[in-house]
């Protein structure tokens, strides 16, 4: 199986937050480094992952430096990574939209 494709929720985030000349090194990170290769993630679909990836790119504020330290976070321990973003229910990270930041 595998990576799961980004969820429109997810790309609609990723536009929000990272200018048009980054977002696909954004998505090649999402999809290559925090996706079912995730421990214990192996089985989750697109949305299903948004969780995660909501995330990583929650800790990221917009830049490319923190999104690769917040999936840094998720391969260590994902947990971590979803207290150090507040998603700590299995439900928090879909109220989480970010303004424009670019």
């Amino acid at each position: 199986m595998g990576t799961p494709p980004l969820s429109p929720e997810t790309e609609t985030r990723v536009a929000l937050l990272f200018p048009p000349d980054q977002q696909e090194r954004v998505r090649d990170v999402l999809l290559e480094e925090c996706g079912n290769n995730l421990p214990l993630l192996q089985k989750l679909d697109a949305v299903a992952m948004e969780r995660f990836r909501f995330a990583a790119l929650k800790l990221s504020h917009g830049q490319l430096v923190e999104l690769r330290k917040a999936v840094d976070l998720a391969k260590t321990d994902w947990r971590d990574l979803l207290v150090a973003a507040s998603f700590t229910t299995l439900d928090s990270h879909r109220s989480w939209l970010p303004e424009k930041t670019w």
